[in-house]
């Protein structure tokens, strides 16, 4: 599905990849979790070609993404930031309607998908559709959000700390809603965080970045009992958060 080999990528003098080489398989959650400045969000906007690395190579289905054309790619590949990205001036249908009316769908067809994604969100269309991003609060915005990144039924989703500056309550509930998203739809996606508890609450395959490379590559599980100063350290404040 998506494979990054042997990735290098520096910004000035500073380098942000060091020879990275990751595979997603087909269905797979992969939280990319890091501390800022680890890599992660540039490894997640290698992906999709809004950053090209000085070496390596990025396959989206089995093809460099170098030889694709980027525009129709980004539009197979879903992509969510944090605060939504919405363009103020579209209403909620027509947000979610954006890829599919670039594609040249029927409008039938683009009427059914957005109302049914509206509904897939938790967000009735009689009540929603209409209205436009400054008449929703911050978790409804975020619905609308990966209801657009849904929209064209993507292969590959990408999701940049899309919950950060939520609260904590309406952040668990749209963890949960990923995470159902996630066992019904069996998408592939690739989710950026900080935070060691939506890691392990959403992946189902961690990959911890340190300094630009990979520290550790595997279940939530061993996670937990992962050798290494950098997962302990996180391990550590999830202790400590929690009380222990």
């Amino acid at each position: 599905m998506l494979e990054f080999r042997e990735l290098w990528l520096r910004f000035g003098n500073r380098e942000v990849l060091r020879g990275v080489s990751l595979r997603i398989e087909p269905g797979e959650t992969v939280v990319l979790l890091g501390r800022s400045g680890s890599g992660k969000t540039s490894l997640l906007r290698c992906a999709n070609g809004l950053i090209a690395p000085q070496s390596g190579d990025v396959l989206f289905e089995n093809r460099p993404l170098s030889t694709l054309d980027l525009i129709h790619t980004r539009r197979r590949i879903g992509y969510v930031i944090q605060e939504s990205g919405l363009f103020p001036h579209f209403t909620v249908a027509r947000n979610v309607a954006l890829v599919p009316s670039l594609e040249k769908w029927p409008a039938p067809r683009i009427q059914t998908r957005v109302d049914e994604l509206l509904r897939t969100v938790g967000l009735d269309p009689a009540e929603f559709a209409d209205r436009y991003p400054r008449q929703l609060s911050g978790g409804q915005r975020q619905r609308v959000g990966i209801a657009r990144a849904l929209a064209a039924d993507p292969s590959l989703l990408l999701l940049d700390e899309p919950f950060g500056a939520l609260d904590p309550i309406t952040r668990l509930d749209l963890q949960n809603l990923v995470r159902d998203l996630r066992n019904r739809l069996h998408k592939t996606a690739l989710f950026v965080t900080h935070d060691v508890r939506e890691a392990l609450r959403i992946g189902t395959r961690i990959v911890l970045l340190r300094d630009g490379r990979v520290d550790f590559d595997g279940t939530p599980a061993a996670f937990l009992t992962a050798p290494g100063d950098e997962a302990a350290a996180f391990r550590a404040g999830l202790d400590e958060e929690l009380g222990r």
